[in-house]
């Protein structure tokens, strides 16, 4: 099993800045994937951005040259900076992690942008 706890979100004025954390512990085995999705309401799960434990990053084509994603494999973390955010870019964000062919989710944070 797996276990991941978000934390950083919050409300913030359009192009406002927030990071996203995300701790994970349990059964974690290497060549793991860790991801952000988000949900809008209304709006279908998807995802924002990717890192593998190698570190190569798959980015959303509406937050390329916004956010950033970034791990710390020693402490099994996995980050979010968002910058210039958009009202756009509401959302619960959800933490990911992909290991021995199985998919653990976190509880969700809230991001709110205000225009």
């Amino acid at each position: 099993q797996v276990q991941l706890v978000e934390s950083g979100g919050g409300l913030v004025q359009a192009g406002g800045s927030l990071r996203l954390s995300c701790a994970a512990s349990g059964s974690i085995f290497s060549g793991n994937v860790m991801a952000w999705y988000r949900q809008a309401p209304g709006n279908e799960r998807e995802l924002v951005a990717a890192i593998t434990s190698g570190g190569s990053t798959n980015y959303a084509d509406s937050v390329k040259g916004r956010f950033t994603i970034s791990r710390d494999n020693a402490k099994n973390a996995v980050y979010l900076q968002m910058n210039s955010l958009k009202a756009e870019d509401t959302a619960v964000y959800y933490c990911q992690v992909l290991t021995a062919g199985r998919a653990y989710w976190g509880q969700g944070t809230q991001v709110t942008v205000s225009s």
